[in-house]
């Protein structure tokens, strides 16, 4: 489908949605029963959960106040405060505004609610992700192109993702939302395959954002020291791992591979890591191998990039900034902050923040 000419200067490679009740609205009528509620928390109002089928299946995205956010940028220098109507996109007008203001061409929007598993039942997923998906569409329609989005597909029965992935390559879409465990599979299981090959065959990435689709996992890496490093992060770094140990990039050597929100700091470790227990093996791994299998990550401010340069190259690398959440990860003055860095040159800057998320997400 032919799409509008924008300025990509600038391609913010991790921007984020934050669900409302308005994305239940695209449910078709037999699958009403599928909806959603909000409940809030009796002591915390402000605090809500989605719930399904008397479950609750997560938070809605908790984002900070103005005054958490004036407080965020007086502790950390990172910027983390956004319009309500903007970050949840009752409001595109003002979202493209933002945009504007943060010297940002284009966004690629990720989920907040995928972030985990929402339900056991197959019925119920593959509505969801198809109401999720409708509204996507209809938001890109109204964002000039500069909203490009990711689609979640229903991981219970990957056939069924089929259909969902080419409405939404048709449709503004420039990823396909893989979650790093889907219960008790890794991401390189086979049964995945199905997903995979449409994805190479329509020449649309594959996105695993920071996420966790396994229940047990996500209760057995849950502590208090460890917070979404443990429940989120390492399971996406592990994913990484796999995927390059895997037969996958040679089974689909065209198709192109994302982590996103990771940070970059445990690329060399991870490819290190993977050449070293590979040697001798009848498919040994190459230290270039992220740009042999068509992997790319994206980085944060703070990540020591001439280290990470060193193993991953200057083709592979994206920036975000996070747009909509509040936590580690968010930074709406990523973009101001890495122009400004010293020791790298323009043309690095240059391709992580335009020429790299262009070749990734095929804008």
């Amino acid at each position: 489908m032919a799409t509008e000419k924008v300025k990509t200067d600038v391609i913010d490679a991790d921007a984020h949605v934050v669900e409302s009740e308005r994305v239940w609205d695209y449910l078709e009528v037999a699958e009403e029963k599928f909806r959603p509620t909000l409940v809030a928390e009796p002591e915390h109002p402000e605090r809500q959960h989605w719930v399904l089928d008397g479950e609750n299946i997560g938070p809605k995205f908790p984002s900070p106040n103005e005054k958490e956010s004036a407080a965020h940028v007086k502790r950390f220098g990172r910027e983390v405060g956004t319009p309500l109507a903007a970050r949840e996109l009752s409001d595109v007008t003002q979202r493209l505004k933002h945009l504007d203001e943060l010297g940002i061409d284009v966004q690629v929007l990720y989920n907040s609610l995928w972030l985990r598993s929402l339900t056991r039942r197959p019925d119920a997923e593959i509505a969801l992700c198809w109401s999720c998906n409708r509204w996507l569409a209809d938001v890109w329609k109204l964002g000039e192109n500069r909203l490009r989005w990711t689609c979640v597909v229903p991981a219970l029965t990957p056939a069924e993702a089929i259909p969902q992935i080419r409405f939404a390559k048709e449709h503004g879409a420039v990823g396909v939302c893989m979650r790093p465990f889907e219960r008790d599979k890794l991401m390189t299981d086979p049964s995945y395959y199905p997903i995979y090959d449409e994805a190479q065959r329509l020449d649309i990435p594959v996105t695993v954002h920071i996420a966790n689709g396994s229940p047990e996992l996500f209760k057995l890496m849950t502590n208090e020291s460890g917070g979404g490093f443990s429940t989120f992060r390492i399971p996406t770094v592990t994913a990484c791992y796999a995927l390059i140990m895997s037969e996958i990039p040679r089974v689909f050597p065209k198709l192109r591979w994302g982590f996103i929100e990771t940070s970059s700091q445990w690329v060399p470790w991870v490819v290190h890591e993977a050449v070293r227990r590979s040697l001798g093996s009848e498919h040994p791994v190459a230290t270039n191998c992220l740009r042999e299998f068509n992997i790319f990550v994206s980085t944060q401010t703070d990540d020591d990039f001439q280290y990470i340069i060193s193993y991953a190259g200057e083709g592979n690398l994206v920036i975000g900034t996070d747009y909509g959440h509040g936590d580690t990860s968010s930074e709406l003055n990523a973009i101001s902050r890495f122009k400004a860095m010293e020791g790298l040159s323009s043309e690095v800057k240059r391709k992580i923040l335009s020429d790299n998320p262009r070749a990734f997400y095929g804008i």
